[in-house]
Formats: C-alpha cells, sequence, structure tokens
C-alpha cells in the first residue's frame, strides 16, 4: 500500500495527502500580531487533517515595511514571533512554512522557515531578490548565494540552512518537500526545479506579489506551468490584507496546482483570513514521473545536483494521516473523466475529437488512393459516430456523400425499430444505402457446424452470435473489394477494453477505425453535441436523438418471452463506470482498491457533483461500493483476458491522453497475463480480506 493503512474511506489511504494555504491577516511591522494570527490558522490546518501549510513571504513582519527590516527592534520581534509558532507547532504533525527576516552574521536574509512539532527543520533564504520597478529588497537582503555556512544557529538550535533542503516524510509515502520565496518562482530556472528532480514532489512558494491588473492570470499560468514542468504538486500564498497600501494593493491570492490543473484558490481581495485546503495525489505524480522517460532523463542529466540536496526526515505518525472516516476527499472527481461537464470544455473537446477522426479518416483515404468507403451502419450508437465522420471527411474532401456505402444486414435478432433508424439515417445523409440479409448465409453456416439451432432449436450460444458478426464483417470486406473502398470499423474504446466484439472475422476487425480510442461514454456526448450543432436536418436530429434514447444492444439474439432484447449493459455492467475504470488504470496504473474508492467518491450521490448538461435527469445514476466493486472486478477480469483482441487492432487514430488500446501507441501487453494480483488486491483494499 502507499501507505501503512487500514482505513478506505481515508484519502490518506489511497496515495493522497492534504495541503493548506494561508492567507493570516496582518498588521504591518507588528510580529507578535502576525504570529497569533499565524498560529490560530496553524491549528485549523492541522484539524482540517494538513500536512503541510504555508504562509507568505515576511508574514511574521509583514513585507511592505520596507527600510524598518533593518530595525534591530522588528528583527527581536520577529525573532520572538517565530519562537511563538514554533512554540505552537509542539504536539502537532502538521509541517509549518513561515516567512521571516533573519539576521545571521552581518547579513539580512528573506527566509522560509519550515517548523513541525516545536522543531525547525530547516531554513531556506531567497535565491533571486527583485530590484526593479517596485522592488528593491537588494537594498536589504542578501542572497542565498551569499550564504558561507550550510548551519545556522536559530532559537538555540543548530538547523539546516540553504536552498537545497528536501524534507522527507516518513509515514506519508511520496510526500517530499522543497520551499522557495516568491521571486524565486519568477526566474528562468526556479530552485525548485532542481528539488523536483531530486525528489520533490511538493513546491511551495512563499510569496508577497503585490497585485496590477492582468498579474493573477500570470500567476496562475506561471504556476500551474510549473507544476505540469516538474510534475509536481505546487503550493504559492501570497500577502494579503493588512499589509501596506501606501504605494502598493495585495490581494491574497493563493494556489494549490498539481500538474497543471488548479485544484484549489482563494478569494481575492478578502479581508478576512483564508485557509483553503486541497488533496493532492501522490501516487498520480509518481506514475507520470515513472512514465514520463524525457523527466528521468534530465534526473540523469543533472545528477550530481540531485545528489547535493541534502534530505531532511521528519515523522509523521499514522493516526495523523488517517483522520475518521467522515474526511472526505476535498478535490472534484469527475464521473466522467474523458467527457468535460462544464459546457464551453466539453464543447471544445467534442469539437477537437472530431477534427482527429476526419483528419486520420482523411490522411487515410489520400493515402491509399481511395476514395470510397463501405460502412455496416446498424442503428446503433458506434456506428452513428463512424458514419457522420465518414459524412464529415467527404464534404470537407468535396467527395460526394454517396461515396459513402452504407449497408444494414439484419441478422435473426435484428429489431424493426433499429432497422429503421438505420435507414432512416442513411436517408437523411444522403449516403448510398443498401440491404444485405445475412440470415440465409448465416443459416448455411450454422448448418455446416451442425449447430443446434439449424436444427430448429432455441440455442443461442457465443457460436450463435459471432456467426452474425463474422459474416457482417465477411460481407463487408467482400464488398470493399467489389466497391474499390476500404471498411470503416466502429468498434469503440469501451468495447476494446472489455473484449465485446468479436476478434477476427468480426466486428474486432476493419481497414481503418476511427472510434478505436473513443470512450462509449464520449461517443454519447458527441453524438449530443453534434445535434446541438444545428449542422444536420430536423429529420437527421430526431434520428439521432432516438438512437441515443435507445439500449445499447448487440442484437445478436432474440429476445426473450418477456420481449427483452439483448442488453448489453446488463450483461457486462455500465459503460458509465467501466469507462471510469479504464480511464484511472491504463491512464495512471492506480491499484483497483484506489479506483474503486474514486469511483465511489463520484458516484455514491447523484445529488452531488456536476453533471453535464446533456445528461438528461433520468440518466444521471449513483452506485453503491457493493456495486462499484462488483462491476470492477468483472472489468478486471475481461480487460486482463482480452488483451490479444487489442494486439492485433487496426489503425486509428488516438483522441485523448487516456484513450488507446493500440499496441503501437499507448498500450502493450502480454495477451496471457493474469488478472489475479489485481483482483487480489481489490478484495484486501476494499474488504480487508
Amino acid at each position: 500500500m502507499t501507505s501503512e493503512t487500514t482505513t478506505f474511506d481515508s484519502p490518506y489511504s489511497h496515495g493522497f495527502a492534504t495541503v493548506a494555504v494561508a492567507v493570516p491577516s496582518v498588521r504591518v511591522a507588528d510580529p507578535r500580531f502576525s504570529a497569533d494570527q499565524t498560529n490560530a490558522l496553524v491549528r485549523r490546518a492541522a484539524a482540517g487533517g494538513a500536512a503541510f501549510v504555508a504562509f507568505p513571504e515576511l508574514g511574521l513582519s509583514a513585507y511592505s515595511i520596507d527600510d524598518l527590516v533593518q530595525q534591530d527592534a522588528l528583527l527581536d520581534a520577529s525573532l520572538d514571533a517565530l519562537e511563538s509558532v514554533r512554540s505552537a507547532t509542539r504536539g502537532l504533525s502538521i509541517v509549518v512554512a513561515v516567512g521571516a527576516p533573519l539576521a545571521f552574521g552581518a547579513s539580512l536574509f528573506n527566509c522560509a522557515v519550515v517548523l513541525q512539532d516545536g522543531r525547525i527543520l530547516g531554513v531556506v533564504p531567497k535565491s533571486y531578490l527583485p530590484n526593479y520597478r517596485e522592488f528593491y529588497e537588494q537594498r536589504y537582503f542578501a542572497a542565498a548565494r551569499d550564504i558561507v555556512t550550510d548551519t545556522v544557529r536559530l532559537l538555540g538550535s543548530d538547523v539546516p540552512f540553504g536552498t537545497d533542503l528536501l524534507f522527507e516524510a516518513r509515514g506519508i509515502a511520496g510526500f517530499t518537500l522543497h520551499v522557495e520565496v516568491c521571486e524565486d518562482l519568477w526566474v528562468p530556472i526556479p530552485p525548485s526545479t532542481w528539488a523536483a528532480l531530486g525528489g520533490a514532489t511538493v513546491l511551495a512558494n512563499l510569496s508577497a506579489s503585490n497585485i496590477t491588473t492582468g498579474k493573477a492570470d500570470y500567476r496562475r499560468a506561471l504556476c500551474t506551468a510549473h507544476s505540469a514542468r516538474c510534475i509536481a504538486a505546487h503550493l504559492y500564498v501570497s500577502a494579503g490584507f493588512g499589509e501596506s497600501t501606501t504605494d502598493l494593493a495585495w490581494d491574497g491570492d493563493a494556489l494549490v496546482t498539481e500538474n497543471g490543473t488548479l485544484l484549489a484558490r482563494s478569494e481575492r481581495f478578502a479581508t478576512d483570513e483564508q485557509l483553503v485546503f486541497a488533496d493532492i495525489d501522490l501516487d498520480r505524480l509518481r506514475q507520470e514521473r515513472m512514465r514520463t522517460t524525457s523527466f528521468q532523463d534530465q534526473v540523469g542529466d543533472f545528477s550530481d545536483r540531485a545528489r547535493a540536496l541534502r534530505r531532511i526526515p521528519f515523522d509523521v505518525p499514522a493516526e495523523n494521516t488517517h483522520p475518521d472516516e467522515s474526511v472526505e476527499l476535498r478535490r472534484a472527481v469527475p464521473r466522467f473523466p474523458y467527457v468535460p461537464s462544464d459546457s464551453a470544455d466539453r464543447d471544445a473537446l467534442c469539437r477537437e475529437v472530431e477534427s482527429i477522426q476526419v483528419q486520420g479518416l482523411t490522411k487515410r483515404l489520400r493515402s491509399s488512393g481511395i476514395d470510397r468507403i463501405v460502412i455496416g451502419v446498424s442503428g446503433g450508437l458506434d456506428s452513428t459516430l463512424a458514419l457522420l465522420v465518414a459524412v464529415e471527411t467527404m464534404d470537407r474532401l468535396a467527395l460526394p456523400r454517396t461515396n459513402v456505402l452504407g449497408y444494414t444486414m439484419p441478422g435473426f435478432a435484428t429489431g424493426s425499430a433499429s432497422l429503421g433508424r438505420a435507414h432512416d439515417l442513411m436517408r437523411a445523409l444522403g449516403v448510398a444505402a443498401a440491404e444485405i440479409d445475412i440470415r440465409p448465409s448465416c443459416l448455411q453456416m450454422l448448418k455446416d457446424l451442425d449447430h443446434p439451432y439449424a436444427r430448429g432449436e432455441q440455442v443461442y450460444d457465443v457460436t450463435f452470435e459471432n456467426v452474425q458478426a463474422g459474416e457482417r464483417t465477411s460481407h463487408l470486406f467482400r464488398l470493399a473489394n467489389q466497391q474499390s473502398a476500404i471498411v470503416l470499423g466502429t468498434g469503440d474504446l469501451s468495447e476494446l477494453a472489455l473484449g465485446w466484439c468479436t476478434y477476427g472475422v468480426g466486428d474486432q476487425m476493419s481497414h481503418y477505425n476511427v472510434n478505436g480510442s473513443v470512450p462509449k461514454t464520449l461517443i454519447r456526448h458527441l453524438v449530443r453535441w453534434m445535434i446541438k450543432s444545428d449542422r444536420y436536418s430536423d429529420e437527421t436530429s430526431v434520428v439521432l436523438g432516438a438512437i441515443l434514447d435507445d439500449v445499447i444492444s448487440p442484437e445478436l439474439v432474440p429476445a426473450g418471452a418477456d420481449g427483452q432484447a439483448q442488453d448489453t449493459e446488463a450483461a457486462i455492467g455500465p459503460y458509465e463506470l467501466h469507462d471510469f475504470f479504464l480511464y484511472y488504470l491504463t491512464r495512471f496504473g492506480y491499484r483497483p482498491s484506489k479506483i474503486a474508492y474514486l469511483a465511489h467518491v463520484a458516484w455514491r450521490d447523484r445529488t452531488r457533483g456536476d453533471w453535464s448538461d446533456l445528461i438528461p435527469p433520468d440518466g444521471r445514476h449513483e452506485y453503491d461500493l457493493a456495486t462499484i466493486e462488483g462491476w470492477l472486478t468483472v472489468f478486471l477480469d475481461r480487460f486482463m483476458r482480452n488483451q490479444f483482441k487489442r494486439s492485433a487492432m487496426p489503425n486509428g487514430p488516438k483522441v485523448g491522453s487516456g484513450g488507446s488500446l493500440s499496441p503501437r501507441g499507448d498500450w502493450r501487453a502480454p495477451s496471457d497475463a493474469s488478472s489475479a494480483a489485481w483482483l487480489d488486491e481489490l478484495r484486501r483494499g476494499v474488504r480487508g480480506q
């Protein structure tokens, strides 16, 4: 496990760690007041389960004190304030970083002081002192490059001093902290860059940073980009209310970012103190660094710097990393990781996915010298999207839509409704349409196989199903030969993950597949988005809406006595859960118990969290933990057993960062691997067995 944990519902049990950024109200040049405010926020952060909390630059003295920072009375009061904070941390496992002016020898430094449980773990001086526009720090302070010792005497103890300090948590796997001060982030190579290459996963910047128009957006861009470049969590906290407004203003901006994503941000221009929590995913950072070979290359290129970093361990008792089970994860877990819930983001993503699909198909047609497409149109969701992409491709190539040769191929269980929708859709789109009844050829094959169905018995086994799937594919390939066309595949990423396709001479095979890296949940949204785009006639939109509303079914087995048709999700589970499992398994390599935990956070209550406005209220589901564990077990078993189908999948464009199972792209795995380790971890992690 990622840490010594036993509580399934604790975020710390699943590789998360809680951090906080604190913006206290200050009084200019009143360290005692600032210490009182800081201590209160430290206690609140500890009570909230935070492992670390960061305060602003020079927060104990205030930043905007100008020449007063060189007054002995102010420096003495700042030391007293620091002693007050140190005392306040006794008995607490939380690590605290505060800003203070500290004199060592004949030099004054702008410092971040890192404390825990009554002990000063280290002192970090500012490296780069701005001396332009409104800043005059070189008037007061010495820079880190000016230090002549790596240890200083502070409040009666010898403590590490320098920018090369990494604070390593014993008790929270993967939590290694580096701290720097304000301008150090704004230079081309921040000191925290070297720290990240040396293993730091949590980077903190104690800043003052007055506010001017446009600066807040720049800060956000700077922080998110730095966290992405370093594959790290990044905490940035700036001075707020109470700083001098003689010539400047302060907005109290504080952000927590993680690998390019903003997790939390303070309310700017607040007049009260603020404490902002966020849960960072240390597993995600570890996995991303492990997978990103260029990051590891730079670790090797600068290994001398990494080895020179000093590592300062601190202990986090187990009881402090596992708050009671009522503590919930403080970060959004989207129900649909492949589809943004925000309408603007979703529309942009759908537009880009369609462009990728069309671009891929366009290139394939041009490179092959072929300008006609054969596609099987079932009246179902997947073939509908592939048909829409084929039509859009012909439009962009200025070719007639009749170059798309659509075929319906009714079998033994094809419903009249889906068959009618297939014809209606092809007619509305203006493609060439035809129907081939595959039942005679299927029956002949079943007779050749001496299958019971050929003798009049109602035996609907896998052979019965796959004979139909195989006949459809066989017809399509021969039609492509006859018509000088390529066969366009329709199967999606979700089906490939579950192995829900007929291998070889079946729907697994095609000349090119535009849906191969598009999951089922995204396909639904793509079709909804296409309807909403008003690009189609009313007739087409009505047919598309009916396709979306229908049950997902392969229509290979006749309806039973109750009249119920085959229901794919009833057989193998909800695609919305399987897509969730797929994303976190293949994109991040998470343990199954963590995937179950995240799914429970996302799906346990339909009334919480954001929903896409394209999902109607009656389509908004919820699942308890037992249901999630059950379907995750099915997913893991099917995913591992069906790798052989993915090892031979046709070409098709990769769409998303977590969206390819092609052996030529993101995913390479043996076809004979066991799922035992994953299933065992799921049982242990969820049920403690």
